[in-house]
């Protein structure tokens, strides 16, 4: 029978089941059980990243089987198909981080291939790592269908000597062990007690980050984010997340009607006032890439500085995610940043109201310990701050959430490492020097190639006691469970014969995140001479495969990193096919 809810004739799937022609293609619809009605309802890509990699994403097959009842109760037909992804927490500190940024852009990519060859008509993405969520969030744009996002949700922290642990204390107890404050009885203790649940890391790191960022941009359902992994509460959300976008495909409203230039900065918002993943400054960058809407790391930055922080989380605060849902989670940070003027209240969200209407049924206060009012931040401004300079003409980023301002501001001479690797073994060895600006270079989107995160690094730092006596700047990225002053995404990379590349040791540089400056202390003939001196890029042992593909590919940090051109070279919309 047919559903007079859904006209058909306008919708992708028709190319796959309507008519005398597309005979040989219900047949392979008849041999996996669908009925004829179910053949001639809309169809609904269900997308996951699960895999048995890590953590983060194990949980989510199970979500994918509520999310497949609730478009089932809506009236739809969905489809279940995984795609990759890559955990940043497994593929750290070693020459598996390169594969990290460019599965993002492969998930995006896979995604989109998988809708369009099969001709779905939704799309509900559901993604539990760093990478997973913008990757998804592009395609949904990228494609311009119905489409509802839904995290996998957070990890539950760990417990030991009475306090709550997460693998951001692992990583730094791998500093505490080289410098001998640790012994391997106690870090075997630690590394089996710290991750005791599915879920995503537990602090305000890149997955949680863009968890968030999910429900302010408006893909997602509010309060969707919250419940952590184990909770089989959250069978609720991914049904209701099935019946919304089935009402999404009703109402004709797409990802690009939801994702604006307003949702955009409304997402940037939370970014800064929960003291988020400096990630964040190359995401939001990507997914303005798919709508083809100019909004780079300086726009986010902008707003970043706008915006005060005031959700304490870690790593720059003292609680988890598990915590923040239990305050009332991202509703009520959305409603304390409306009270203060800083959201678009009239864009479109996933429930197919708008964010003004959907917070207005919020209750929540904020408890003064996990969320502070916004009228008494933590900090005025955001827990994440942009720089530019004659190091960074491009920009850089640099979170600042738990620092005083006295400890935003750092001089030190330059020493120069030419690759993670080299930096870590000095940090390990403790052949730097206190008061030293250590640069890592060659490890941008190209140069790396894929702009690994230097958390290995930093962690061991603070590990050492150190992570507030130097400072750090690199062309590749940082974890959101970096601490300490640590300096990502600085553009133009080395390979593109950024300044970073013309650096030398005991170059005096300085770093002001109350300002917004990164500088070294050359004149423009001695950079200028340096450039007319440079060798080139560093070679690297990618010459063939999917790294190397995506080091030919990749653009500038500043405009995330984006492999294709977007929107702005598109002459049709998949959605309108």
């Amino acid at each position: 029978m047919k559903n007079s809810r859904f006209d058909k004739s306008i919708l992708p799937s028709r190319h796959v089941t309507e008519g005398p022609s597309r005979a040989p293609h219900r047949s392979y619809f008849y041999a996996m059980g669908i009925t004829e009605e179910e053949i001639h309802q809309p169809w609904v890509g269900v997308a996951t990243c699960w895999n048995e990699a890590a953590p983060c994403n194990i949980a989510l097959n199970r979500q994918a089987q509520a999310v497949k009842m609730g478009v089932k109760k809506g009236g739809g037909t969905p489809r279940e198909f995984t795609t990759i992804t890559v955990t940043d927490g497994i593929a750290m500190g070693h020459e598996g981080m390169r594969s990290s940024l460019p599965s993002r852009d492969a998930i995006a990519d896979t995604v989109e291939l998988t809708m369009r060859g099969h001709c779905y008509d939704a799309l509900v993405g559901i993604a539990g790592c760093d990478k997973s969520l913008p990757g998804m969030m592009m395609a949904m744009v990228r494609l311009n269908v119905p489409s509802v996002f839904i995290y996998g949700g957070s990890i539950l922290p760990g417990r030991l000597n009475g306090r709550d642990i997460v693998v951001q204390d692992v990583f730094e107890a791998v500093g505490q062990h080289s410098a001998g404050k640790m012994s391997d009885a106690e870090l075997a203790i630690l590394e089996k007690l710290a991750c005791p649940s599915a879920g995503a890391c537990g602090g305000q790191y890149t997955a949680n980050t863009m968890a968030c960022v999910s429900e302010a941009i408006g893909l997602a359902l509010l309060n969707s984010s919250g419940a952590p992994a184990p909770y089989e509460s959250r069978d609720q959300f991914c049904d209701a997340t099935g019946v919304a976008v089935m009402n999404l495909i009703e109402k004709n409203i797409r990802a690009r009607d939801i994702v604006t230039r307003k949702a955009l900065e409304n997402a940037a918002r939370v970014v800064a006032a929960t003291g988020g993943s400096t990630n964040a400054g190359l995401h939001l960058p990507a997914i303005a890439n798919e709508i083809g809407i100019d909004f780079d790391l300086f726009d986010v930055c902008d707003i970043f500085h706008d915006t005060p922080y005031f959700v304490n989380l870690r790593p720059g605060g003292d609680y988890v995610a598990k915590d923040l849902y239990e305050a009332g989670g991202v509703p009520v940070v959305l409603k304390q940043l409306a009270k203060a003027g800083l959201m678009h209240l009239d864009c479109m969200t996933a429930s197919g109201r708008t964010m003004g209407e959907e917070l207005d049924q919020i209750r929540g206060e904020p408890d003064g310990k996990v969320i502070y009012p916004v009228s008494a931040p933590i900090t005025a401004t955001g827990g994440v701050v942009g720089l530019k300079g004659n190091i960074a003409p491009d920009g850089a980023i640099v979170k600042v959430a738990g620092m005083a301002p006295a400890q935003q501001v750092f001089t030190g001479p330059a020493r120069v490492y030419e690759c993670e690797e080299d930096a870590f073994e000095a940090v390990q060895a403790r052949s730097y020097k206190e008061g030293e600006v250590l640069v890592i270079r060659n490890e941008g989107p190209a140069g790396g190639p894929g702009m690994r995160e230097m958390l290995s690094t930093t962690a061991a730092l603070s590990g050492q006691g150190m992570g507030k006596k130097v400072a750090l700047i690199t062309d590749g990225r940082f974890s959101g469970a970096t601490r300490g002053f640590c300096v990502g995404h600085v553009g133009p990379e080395a390979a593109h014969g950024g300044p970073i590349a013309l650096l030398k040791d005991g170059d005096i540089i300085t770093i002001d995140a109350i300002k917004g400056e990164i500088s070294v202390a050359l004149s423009d003939a001695e950079l200028a001479a340096r450039k007319a001196d440079w060798k080139g890029p560093r070679k690297t042992d990618y010459a063939t495969g999917a790294v190397w593909k995506y080091a030919q590919l990749v653009g500038p940090t500043r405009f995330g990193a984006v492999t294709h051109p977007g929107a702005r070279a598109e002459t049709h919309v998949y959605m309108d096919q």
